[in-house]
């Protein structure tokens, strides 16, 4: 009996030992090793802060920067991610921050952030906490050969003559918003509103349209709760990630998992009926479902039927999701700056409204008219420069990698501050902060002499598969809005972006539209 205590004795010491010896490992031992490592090759940072890093220093200044409106023709970084603005002015480009005890090596080079983007094995998406997972998955985060199975079968949605088909719910949504915009103008031909809710909803509704069709007034229900989603997991990811710490029953996590539970349902109901309508004969609707479930089908019937072969329903369920999140956000933050930019620069709207007369006249947008629009682009991409979607983006080092002149070591991520690089003066002239759309007059290539220093949408083999979709909304969009309406900036504006996932108007954008 004494020698059975002893063994269990022996065993609770040794297991307490063990998990004492890895959380100190986790908590400090492995980060300063790493510190050491990454000083020793030429980088600078704070020292590394237990357990916390750099997130307490992080939030803290955020708050600051938030507490107070900035002016109109301000470098908008400052504001935006102030930590990092201060991390590169006091340690140069070359430097490293801390999210917990993980370190971060900041990537400014373009020859290097061009490797980061091809080297695709080496430089893999960092894992999310797995409650910020619940907002979406899908093809934005897989590797390897589940990236590139799911990127085969989605690609048939985001083929032009698709987009193409596209066009008449993009229409439909916008005209809409802009019905309602000529209802609400006075009687006297202008009149002041806050359109970034407007332009919420259009995006919102355009990607109900063209993800589910007929299950329009379904799929607003899964976007409104996607938008709650988004909100918890800013909350989530700004935090210390913890193991475990999401199966306890605080009122965030189980509100993440109640929302997560309910999209899931309602996607669910929405695929099993298309799936039993496709199975029956009926032939596939050409929205982004009805091409991703048909994309496949003909991919089991040309493989085969087993395990390896076509996606699952609970992957379907995550691109879905995927394209609520990705395309609602990304289109509605590039219209609004790009009104709130255009409201500032008054001879750009002058000059987009002179191109978009000169092709449709006043009739409706159509498909080949908004590709060969030129001016029109060049703002946009000017506003995503300025104001791109994503500020940064990450990827993690899974074993010692050599990126240039460094050796990164395994457990270390590397971060690319798009934000940084679209404002360098370095890439981009004294003139980086200005508003300058003839900047990409000979395209992307010639405004960034061949470098990867523009990528809103990121860059390489992962580029984002919807950035064509986006961009054809926005233009649809835009030339309707040019068409009905001027507008500037009313003097009730208070310029505030704010960074959620992507960079919101923190008070709305109020503009004064004058009917034309």
């Amino acid at each position: 009996m004494k020698y059975l205590l002893s063994v269990a004795v022996s065993i609770v010491l040794v297991t307490v030992v063990t998990l004492a010896w890895r959380i100190l490992n986790w908590v400090w031992l492995r980060p300063k090793k790493l510190e050491r490592y990454l000083r020793q090759q030429g980088l600078s940072g704070k020292p590394y802060r237990l357990l916390y890093g750099d997130l307490k220093t992080t939030s803290i200044m955020l708050k600051q920067a938030k507490s107070r409106p900035i002016n109109l023709a301000d470098d908008i970084t400052p504001r935006l991610v102030p930590f990092l603005h201060k991390l590169v002015k006091d340690y140069g480009k070359n430097s490293f921050m801390w999210i917990g005890p993980v370190p971060r090596v900041n990537i400014m080079n373009p020859d290097q952030i061009k490797e980061v983007f091809t080297r695709t094995s080496d430089f893999q998406k960092t894992r999310l906490n797995p409650l910020a997972r619940l907002l979406a998955k899908g093809l934005a985060t897989y590797e390897g050969e589940k990236w590139t199975k799911h990127r085969r079968i989605i690609n048939p949605a985001f083929h032009q003559e698709k987009l193409k088909l596209m066009l008449p719910a993009f229409y439909e949504s916008c005209n809409e918003m802009i019905c309602k915009w000529e209802n609400l103008v006075s009687g006297e031909g202008s009149s002041e509103l806050d359109v970034w809710p407007y332009l919420v909803n259009l995006t919102g509704d355009v990607i109900s349209r063209t993800a589910f069709g007929s299950n329009y007034e379904e799929g607003k229900k899964i976007f409104q709760l996607q938008t709650e989603l988004a909100e918890l997991t800013v909350q989530v990811m700004r935090s210390v990630y913890i193991p475990g710490w999401r199966f306890l029953p605080t009122k965030r996590n189980k509100r993440m998992k109640e929302i997560d539970k309910e999209i899931r349902a309602s996607l669910l109901g929405i695929i099993k009926n298309r799936e039993k309508a496709m199975k029956a004969g009926e032939a596939a609707k050409d929205d982004l479902l009805g091409i991703l479930l048909e994309s496949n089908f003909r991919e089991i019937e040309e493989h085969g039927n087993n395990k390896n072969t076509g996606i699952a329903i609970n992957d379907v369920i995550e691109e879905c999701k995927l394209f609520y999140f990705a395309g609602q956000e990304t289109t509605s933050v590039l219209l609004v700056w790009t009104l709130v930019l255009l409201s500032m620069h008054q001879d750009w709207q002058a000059r987009a409204r002179e191109e978009v007369c000169r092709v449709f006249g006043n009739n409706k947008p159509n498909y080949d008219g908004l590709n060969h629009l030129k001016i029109v682009p060049m703002i946009f991409y000017e506003v995503l420069r300025l104001y791109p979607p994503a500020v940064v983006l990450t990827r993690a080092v899974h074993k010692e990698t050599k990126l240039g002149n460094f050796s990164l070591p395994a457990g270390s991520e590397v971060l690319l501050p798009i934000i940084l690089v679209h404002h360098d003066k370095e890439f981009w002239g004294d003139d980086a902060v200005e508003f300058k759309p003839e900047r990409f007059s000979e395209g992307i290539s010639k405004a960034t002499k061949h470098q990867v220093s523009f990528f809103p949408f990121a860059w390489g083999p992962r580029i984002c598969i919807g950035q064509n979709f986006a961009l054809m909304e926005a233009k649809m969009a835009l030339a309707l809005l040019l068409q009905k309406f001027s507008f500037e900036l009313s003097p009730s504006y208070i310029h505030a972006p704010r960074l959620v996932l992507t960079v919101h108007p923190e008070y709305g954008a109020r503009l004064i539209l004058k009917k034309l």
